[in-house]
């Protein structure tokens, strides 16, 4: 683990949308899907797809993928929250459909804390839903069918904003995150943790040859689908490195703006603050 780097930006407001604004407030109308260029509407659908197709097996191939270092990056994203027994905590988990950050959460939190898990993905909700039926965690943990770039949810509702693995998947991430500041009540945290860039030499070159071969071997092995799992790690490659993401979480209204890497750079958490 390398320390966090901090970006500490003047005060001011979101750039990129004012509260209440909608999606059709971006210009953009091309996004990455992979190494090819879409339509924002066509990147969404072949998302869900994606999502559709892995959503039963998603967590286990997290487990294989990371070889279970997953679970320590999200206890980690977890105890960055600041989350605490003592006193009430209103959560939001994006693009957490399983449940499995909302869980972490929930269990940290005791039972003043109440988790909203926000996912475009049906089919992964429904494997949350399940999750927690096992779990019976009654009224602490909600899922709810939502789009990351136009939330339903008023303003200055959330104490802690997460979003593993998903910011990557969302067509227009400047959108996402203003949401992600609308949605925040003041000295509310945003959290992001996502795959990064590699800053070890040669850990670099193994990691790129093991996700470029192995992932989707892998992939088709335990959901019987490698084409899913082809793209995510196409995705992870055109996604900024962690300097120029912070930026964006500038550029969105966020303050005290930070990240820190995670083993060797394979993933990072993003950090940002509504003052």
């Amino acid at each position: 683990m390398t320390p966090s780097v901090n970006n500490n930006p003047a005060a001011g407001e979101p750039a990129t949308r004012s509260a209440g604004a909608t999606k059709r407030d971006s210009p953009a109308d091309e996004a990455d899907f992979g190494f090819i260029r879409v339509s924002v509407e066509e990147k969404q659908a072949l998302v869900d797809d994606v999502f559709e197709k892995v959503a039963g097996r998603y967590d286990l191939m997290n487990d294989f993928m990371s070889a279970g270092v997953h679970r320590i990056w999200k206890d980690i994203l977890v105890t960055k929250t600041g989350i605490s027994a003592k006193r009430p905590f209103r959560h939001i988990d994006v693009a957490g459909g399983s449940g499995d950050v909302a869980f972490r959460i929930a269990d940290r939190g005791g039972p003043k804390t109440h988790v909203t898990v926000a996912d475009i993905n049906n089919e992964m909700l429904e494997v949350g839903r399940a999750r927690a039926s096992k779990r019976k965690i009654p009224g602490r943990i909600e899922f709810v069918e939502a789009n990351a770039e136009d939330l339903p949810f008023p303003d200055s509702t959330f104490d802690a904003y997460t979003i593993a693995f998903g910011i990557r998947n969302v067509p227009r991430r400047n959108l996402a995150l203003s949401e992600a500041w609308r949605v925040l009540k003041r000295s509310g945290r945003f959290l992001c943790l996502e795959f990064s860039t590699v800053d070890v030499p040669l850990l670099d070159t193994l990691y790129e040859s093991y996700s470029f071969t192995a992932i989707p071997a892998i992939g088709k092995i335990v959901t019987g689908d490698g084409h899913p799992y082809r793209y995510l790690v196409e995705s992870i490659a055109k996604f900024p490195d962690a300097e120029n993401f912070c930026n964006e979480l500038s550029n969105a209204g966020f303050r005290r703006t930070g990240f820190t890497r995670l083993s060797g750079g394979i993933v990072a958490i993003h950090s940002g603050w509504k003052l």
